[in-house]
């Protein structure tokens, strides 16, 4: 009968067309934090895609360079941006920015209270405007709204001139687990000295080398404090001998893996929270 009473129900499954789905697992992809730096020529531009999904981005390029900057964050299928970064107000970090805000739905603005009388510039006051955003001032002990990532911003530590405006630099340390990033605009020997003074967080595996490789930046000190694994480089074709010898030969004496937008276009580092992978666009 028991029998019987099984092939009765089956019998009403097929019947009724019912069909039943392999079990499957609800777990999700592995979380990880994903850098970014895009190949922008000679300037910086970096994305950076959060565990949790937060869309980061710090610089946007020369001016000229914010369209590119704009269709690559389309192809990661960014819709809005968590957190916006202008380390300083040089025309090679912060001239693709107004595209960038314009494109897109900005949640957070961040800069150093520092101006600067370009054209590069006010174009990124008049998008900021324009969107009815205020600008937070980039400077050490802020703390970024980025989840399950501590996301600080570690310098500058101090006010400097006004005709030191890489000093002014705004520069993020990013720890996701096992896994640890520091970005650097072009912040020169003595922000790297004072931000090392005030004992601000600064080992990194991943470091973001200070103004594109120039002598002013990436101290020997800094780099003994740093000690990174990686070391990228972003610049372009360029008549100020970026990125100097002087600077790569000191990231060979740390073993750095030295990585370089100019050789290897856009660069994606991805960390799991333990290890790092890299992949080059060529």
């Amino acid at each position: 009968m028991k029998s019987h009473g099984i092939k009765v129900i089956s019998s009403l499954i097929i019947g009724l067309g019912i069909t039943f789905s392999p079990i499957t697992s609800n777990a999700t992809a592995p979380k990880s934090i994903k850098v970014h730096y895009i190949d922008v020529g000679q300037g910086d531009s970096i994305y950076i895609k959060a565990p949790n999904g937060e869309d980061i981005v710090i610089d946007g390029g020369n001016k000229g360079k914010g369209n590119a900057v704009v269709s690559y964050l389309k192809k990661q299928k960014v819709d809005d941006i968590e957190v916006l970064i202008s380390t300083h107000p040089d025309a090679d970090h912060i001239g693709g920015l107004d595209e960038v805000i314009n494109a897109f739905k900005v949640e957070n603005v961040y800069a150093p209270k520092v101006s600067n009388s370009t054209q590069a510039y006010k174009d990124f006051l008049n998008a900021v405007k324009k969107k009815k955003l205020t600008i937070k001032t980039a400077q050490a002990g802020v703390k970024l709204p980025v989840k399950d990532v501590n996301a600080q911003i570690v310098g500058p530590v101090k006010t400097y001139a006004k005709s030191d405006l890489n000093d002014w630099s705004a520069v993020v340390h990013m720890a996701y687990k096992k896994n640890t990033f520091l970005f650097t605009g072009d912040a020169e020997a003595k922000s790297e000295a004072d931000m090392i003074k005030s004992k601000k967080t600064l080992r990194a595996d991943v470091l973001k080398v200070g103004h594109h490789g120039a002598k002013t930046s990436t101290s020997k000190n800094f780099l003994n404090v740093v000690k990174p694994k990686y070391a990228v480089i972003s610049v372009g074709k360029n008549s100020y001998g970026h990125p100097t010898s002087q600077v790569v030969n000191l990231l060979k004496g740390t073993k750095a893996s030295i990585l370089r937008t100019d050789q290897s276009g856009t660069i994606i580092i991805t960390g799991d929270g333990t290890s790092y992978s890299v992949k080059k666009s060529r």
